[in-house]
């Protein structure tokens, strides 16, 4: 299938392949932690929640590339992975039973009103980032086929080795015809702690010479990849201008990018967002509908606007079809508990398509 600019495979014992960390999140809900007496626990990742929905939601054939480690919360997180129906391929860590390696925790309160969500990690001596080229087997994970293979600026920005893990399975799934898409999620955070803004720029333009697909924001384009554009504010618009500007730069960068797309947010509060997407996708701009979200959980709205984009392009569906799949996928995660996705395709198709929020009978 020869569309969008990409030549999209057929068929594949595969459709989808991610490679990223895996994640737990504690949430203590509207609490905030310093007060919290409980937390729920969400299986996340930015890259596995694109399988996760892929599979749970859309049906696809999902695979995810990480670290586990064999211990409770290790257990626990592939039990996850198996629920969503995401086939995994580990690389396995033994625990010490002291100070690991571990798997990730993520901690994050949802805000309330004028409170924001307030987000920090514990990374320490994380399994994921001492993945290194020469883990994997890549000739077998994609050995019955792949279709599409992502990663992101999340994993990237784990440590010296992981970004050089990313270009080594993206050169293997060029090499095995899949298109491959990256999310630059560019967390300010994750690379202070080694190499800073410089060595993410050095790190996500090598790894932009294999993307097909491109998700982020101007904000992310202008950190991430160091490309000059406006004046970039923290909070998101929903005037794709400012987007569409900074696109002309990126592909004349990286003339390998066919598809450039991103949410469009403006939060009025933390539970009331006006909620947007636009994608350039092979010279052509799309922009989605624009509807007020009322938020449960904002966690993984924008990976599961990438994951309907993705499922979009992946099934041959018309570029405004496939934005707009995206925008309401990403939509109803926001109204569901955790990161990845409680809709049916059903749901995301009916939204897609002007639907409501009337009962369904």
């Amino acid at each position: 299938m020869n569309q969008y600019g990409l030549n999209i495979k057929e068929t594949g014992a595969l459709d989808f392949v991610s490679l990223g960390a895996l994640v737990n999140r504690l949430d203590p809900g509207v609490i905030p932690f310093r007060k919290a007496t409980q937390c729920q626990i969400h299986v996340s990742g930015g890259e596995f929640n694109c399988a996760a929905n892929l599979a749970d939601c859309f049906g696809l054939k999902t695979g995810i590339v990480t670290a586990m480690v064999d211990y409770p919360i290790g257990d626990l997180i592939a039990e996850r992975v198996k629920a969503m129906g995401v086939k995994p391929f580990y690389k396995r860590f033994a625990h010490n039973g002291v100070n690991g390696p571990n798997m990730a925790t993520v901690y994050s309160d949802q805000g309330f009103g004028v409170r924001p969500p307030v987000v920090f990690y514990n990374r320490c001596n994380e399994a994921a980032a001492q993945l290194k080229p020469g883990d994997f087997n890549w000739d077998e994970i994609f050995a019955g086929g792949v279709r599409w293979f992502h990663s992101g600026g999340i994993f990237a920005a784990l440590s010296e080795t992981t970004g050089q893990v990313i270009i080594e399975g993206m050169k293997a799934a060029k090499a095995a015809g899949a298109v491959v898409s990256f999310d630059l999620n560019y967390r300010e955070k994750l690379w202070s702690i080694w190499g800073g803004q410089g060595a993410a720029q050095s790190v996500l333009c090598e790894i932009m010479n294999y993307v097909d697909v491109l998700v982020g924001n101007e904000e992310d384009m202008q950190l991430g990849l160091g490309v000059s554009g406006p004046q970039v504010e923290k909070t998101s618009k929903l005037d794709p201008r400012t987007f569409i500007d900074i696109i002309g730069e990126v592909v004349s960068l990286f003339p390998g990018i066919k598809v450039v797309t991103t949410t469009l947010r403006e939060v009025k509060n933390t539970m009331q967002h006006s909620w947007s997407a636009v994608a350039w996708i092979n010279g052509q701009t799309y922009i989605a509908p624009t509807c007020d979200l009322v938020v449960y959980d904002r966690v993984g709205g924008g990976d599961g606007f990438a994951s309907g984009v993705f499922y979009g392009l992946l099934t041959g569906e018309d570029e405004q079809q496939a934005v707009n799949l995206g925008w309401a996928h990403g939509a109803l995660l926001t109204t569901f508990p955790g990161d990845t996705t409680m809709a049916s395709v059903e749901q995301v198709k009916a939204f897609a398509s002007g639907g409501s929020a009337r009962i369904q009978r």
